[in-house]
């Protein structure tokens, strides 16, 4: 009995650590690409933390589901291959208050979701599989110039991937961290105490932040995350209450934007973790996992701009390695469901082309020109189903 009333709050705590440890590289990285010090960067991994962790108690204790939220790691990785946008930071803080604007626009008007369902999956995975690369790239780079660093966070990696693959990206991200405290102690000391320090940004919009970052940055996480996380849910029994979880989700990007969180959404792959029998035998109990992994954000919130101040620290392409691997399996997941469907592949390739590119015109990123290139190619190669002819005795439509 004792046993049954631990799972659900070890499972909880477990989804908070691999929720956390596997990702957190790669929004730090992410926040850093467009604009942000290494203080706003993290107050905006506190933030998202907060944002999430309040967000998944109120959800999971409303409706008694495991209700997992997450920050957006493919949105993370969207903002290092967009780069600094016009505007600068403000300008990414604004962007970011649009999507959560967004998020509550398809909360109260499920017709935009039904918008964004339109647009052509495999050209919607091709450019988030574009935008991936880059920083799934940078392992090999900084294996070429830092291999003292990243030989053993890969060898690490690869034996655990094997053994206990759930646990792989965050032993990497945590031994790259060591390595990196050992490197600072040796040099020039560790950062001081920062704990839960939010920095506030005053939101500014330009028209370049809006169409290179906060309408990639929407679309990829309503199709990379809320999508999936409603599907993952669904394999364990679950309904979302969509309208519920959009409010929250939109509600909690909008407060965490100015002090320096990007997007906030459903949970997709740790979703399972709280979701599974693993987490409680009785699928009525598996809500409290969700809602101790709510209070464990909650408390890596305070840890979370000392850990982006440490980052900060670490030598160049080091961290920006060990998130690449985190994005390993987010990659391979993009590049199935942008190649595998059948049809013309050049939409999808030239999305994908285009999105790994990295070329901003006019201001605006690349993802942006990624969807609108195949969506061109997809118009132009498209062939409308000829009509059913009918038989010209009888009348009636014609077999084959």
């Amino acid at each position: 009995m004792r046993e049954d009333r631990t799972r659900p709050v070890l499972a909880g705590v477990v989804t908070a650590l691999v929720g956390f440890s596997s990702s957190f590289a790669v929004v730090i990285a992410g926040l850093r690409a467009v604009g942000a010090t290494p203080a706003q960067a993290g107050s905006g991994l506190a933030a998202l933390c907060l944002a999430q962790g309040i967000g998944m108690i109120l959800l999971s204790w409303r409706h008694r589901i495991p209700l997992t939220l997450a920050w957006s790691t493919p949105g993370a990785a969207l903002l290092v291959s967009t780069g600094a946008v016009t505007g600068g930071w403000p300008a990414a803080v604004g962007a970011f208050v649009l999507v959560g604007l967004l998020v509550l626009v398809t909360a109260a008007w499920p017709r935009l979701g039904g918008l964004v369902g339109r647009i052509p999956v495999p050209v919607a995975q091709a450019m988030l599989a574009g935008v991936l690369l880059t920083l799934c790239l940078a392992p090999v780079h900084a294996l070429a110039t830092r291999p003292t660093f990243v030989l053993p966070v890969l060898l690490v990696w690869l034996v655990l991937l094997r053994l206990a693959p759930r646990w792989a990206t965050p032993a990497a991200l945590a031994l790259t961290i060591a390595l990196v405290v050992v490197d600072e102690v040796r040099h020039s000391g560790l950062p001081g105490s920062s704990f839960g320090h939010l920095v506030w940004t005053t939101p500014h919009l330009t028209w370049q932040a809006v169409v290179g970052l906060a309408v990639p940055l929407f679309l990829v996480t309503m199709a990379s995350q809320n999508v999936p996380g409603v599907a993952v849910l669904g394999t364990f029994g679950y309904r979302v209450p969509w309208r519920s979880a959009m409010t929250v989700t939109g509600i909690g990007t909008v407060l965490a934007a100015p002090v320096g969180g990007h997007a906030v959404n459903l949970a997709a792959i740790t979703a399972a973790l709280a979701a599974s029998p693993d987490a409680s035998p009785d699928p009525r109990r598996r809500w409290l996992a969700t809602h101790v992994a709510g209070w464990c954000y909650v408390f890596l919130a305070l840890a979370s701009t000392w850990l982006a101040a440490l980052v900060a620290l670490a030598p160049a392409g080091v961290v920006e390695a060990a998130a690449g691997l985190a994005l390993l399996g987010s990659l391979a997941g993009a590049l199935r469901g942008a190649f595998v469907a059948d049809g013309p592949r050049e939409p999808a390739v030239v999305a994908f082309v285009v999105a790994a590119s990295g070329v901003a015109l006019g201001g605006v990123g690349a993802a942006f020109w990624a969807l609108l290139a195949g969506l061109v190619v997809g118009a132009v190669l498209h062939r409308p189903t000829p009509p059913v002819s009918a038989d010209t005795t009888t009348g009636d439509p014609a077999h084959p």
